[in-house]
């Protein structure tokens, strides 16, 4: 029996990466897409849930129940919000889906896709780090089998994969000249899509020595599972 896993964000580029590389591994034996609008993905593997309100997911209790993984890609850009807007979406939603989920299957693995610049003692200056911390801490405290914080830098898209954000998809279009030599200089400073699906689906297999993941240790376990 292969894994089965819970994806949310999949309508944003590191989701959508994470779901297509789920579905060329050959571990993964079902997704469960979690979204406000559909990805536009059909496959034998998927099976998409649309729900609008985030925040009362306990209807939905049956359908998550049996599952190995969730893959949490789901955020918003802190750009021009206020920190009690920020916490509603990026705390209590990420909370209220965590805590349901470490109820349903306490042997589950959980990967939350955080940020490189996450401040882990929430009291820093910067407000995005600070809630995503406590996110962090949060979801460390709940009594899932493994949880695995993914703090990614540089991210580079691939399989055409496009962000939602026009200013991003205009810095990769001029940084995709400068990645190669940056890579040659720094390699872990950049990493991919396709190396955070990977890295996802290994830490559910495997494990990994460390909970909190950067670009250096993406890139190291994506390739043990090649």
């Amino acid at each position: 029996m292969g894994l089965k896993v819970i994806i949310t964000g999949s309508t944003g580029m590191v989701g959508k990466g994470v779901v297509l590389e789920c579905l060329e591994r050959p571990e993964i034996e079902s997704i469960l897409l979690l979204n406000r609008k559909t990805v536009g993905i059909t496959h034998e593997k998927i099976k998409e849930i649309l729900q609008k309100d985030f925040h009362n997911l306990s209807p939905l209790r049956e359908q998550f129940t049996g599952y190995d993984a969730c893959y949490f890609c789901m955020g918003v850009s802190s750009f021009r919000m206020k920190e009690k807007e920020y916490n509603e979406i990026t705390y209590k939603l990420t909370l209220h889906l965590a805590k349901l989920l470490s109820d349903i299957n306490p042997k589950m693995s959980f990967c939350y896709v955080s940020g490189l610049g996450t401040d882990s003692t929430e009291k820093g200056k910067s407000m995005w780090a600070r809630v995503k911390g406590k996110t962090e801490n949060a979801i460390l405290k709940l009594p899932f089998n493994s949880a695995f914080l993914f703090r990614p830098g540089f991210i580079r898209p691939g399989k055409g994969i496009k962000s939602k954000t026009p200013l991003y998809n205009s810095l990769y279009s001029v940084f995709k000249f400068i990645i190669p030599v940056v890579k040659l200089i720094s390699p872990n400073s950049v990493t991919t899509t396709e190396n955070v699906g990977k890295a996802m689906v290994y830490t559910t297999l495997h494990g990994a020595e460390s909970t909190i993941l950067y670009n250096k240790d993406i890139n190291e376990l994506a390739a043990k599972l090649n």
